[in-house]
């Protein structure tokens, strides 16, 4: 059996397909929980998927908290960090979800360079990318991007994923391993989970099936495939020229309209509450007044994301599919927990 790699926040919905991808790689994988009765569900999960688990373990630490985390490392030759707050409703404090996001990346960084880790794979998100003011009606995202954490527009969430990665590259910089990090940052990502428990992503699609949002926000979404995703994590682990770069993981942009027509297409009796329409811009930012989870689009409202992702396939060989094909894989699994 090949490398140990630590895998944070291992219950997670990323996280759980990285551990997956990895185990089925031939690693073994230490997996970070607050309890090891999360750690438990993890294993019977990915049993239950036909996963050779006889190299996963479990290991009990709290990003909140210093102690365990050199234990943690120990003997790991690489770490996927992905643990990180995701909240539907966003707090009122824009600063609020930082501190904990910023302190639990420099635990993982500083524990995994003291232990001689080779290579440390950060997942981010594309909105420590898109945040910006003035983006008019089209933005090709690039890995030069950076949001501006100081855009009063932007959502806690936004805030705390662009200030924890300025920080971790910042302190790989100090500690002269900038060539040991390497950084994802994921777009809106949809497919199964291994497991019933799954993100807020495939939550949005369980309430527009429900008729939450009679219409859409007209908000755009660079996709990818979790399945995809996770490849993405492991190509970056151990792709030589990927150090000390970001990564943009994400294929197709869909319209979170084009998502309710394909799975209203592919479901004409589930899905007669799906939203029709979109809701004029002033509509929505009148409402997220009333519905923080209508915030987090409100600075993206009428702008059409694309992303520069060439490098990415040229780099790691990782394709994107279809995005119509992640939604559709979505909503079947969805569909088979009885929840649409």
């Amino acid at each position: 059996m090949g490398a140990t790699v630590l895998v944070t926040g291992i219950s997670g919905y990323i996280a759980g397909h990285v551990a997956c991808c990895l185990l089925e790689n031939g690693y073994k994988v230490r997996g970070t929980v607050r309890t090891l009765a999360k750690g438990e569900l993890v294993r019977q999960d990915l049993v239950a998927l036909g996963v050779d688990v006889s190299g996963l373990s479990f290991v009990e630490v709290d990003l909140a908290n210093e102690e365990g985390w050199d234990e943690a490392v120990q003997g790991c030759e690489y770490i996927q960090h992905l643990a990180s707050p995701f909240p539907l409703e966003q707090p009122a404090d824009r600063e609020a979800l930082v501190p904990a996001a910023r302190a639990g990346a420099q635990r993982v960084l500083a524990a995994g360079f003291a232990a001689g880790v080779k290579r440390i794979v950060m997942t981010s998100s594309l909105v420590a990318m898109v945040g910006k003011p003035g983006k008019g009606a089209h933005m090709k995202v690039t890995e030069d991007d950076w949001t501006d954490p100081d855009w009063r527009a932007l959502t806690a969430y936004a805030v705390s994923k662009t200030r924890a990665e300025l920080s971790a590259w910042e302190y790989a910089r100090v500690q002269g391993f900038e060539d040991r990090l390497c950084v994802i940052n994921p777009g809106f990502v949809l497919g199964p989970a291994i497991g019933p428990r799954y993100g807020t992503s495939l939550t949005l699609i369980e309430q527009m099936f429900a008729g939450e949002f009679p219409r859409t926000p007209k908000a755009s979404y660079p996709i990818v495939d979790v399945r995809d995703l996770a490849a993405l994590h492991i190509a970056a682990m151990t792709t030589k020229c990927a150090s000390g770069r970001r990564l943009i993981g994400a294929g197709e942009t869909l319209w979170l309209q084009d998502i309710a027509d394909i799975a209203r297409a592919a479901y004409p009796k589930k899905g007669r509450k799906l939203p029709k329409g979109t809701l004029p811009n002033f509509v929505l930012r009148l409402a997220a007044l009333f519905d923080d989870r209508l915030k987090s689009v409100t600075s993206d409202l009428g702008t059409y994301h694309t992303v520069d992702n060439a490098y990415v396939v040229e780099m790691t060989g990782v394709n994107f599919r279809p995005a119509k094909e992640s939604v559709l894989d979505s909503c079947a699994y969805l569909d088979a927990l009885g929840k649409i």
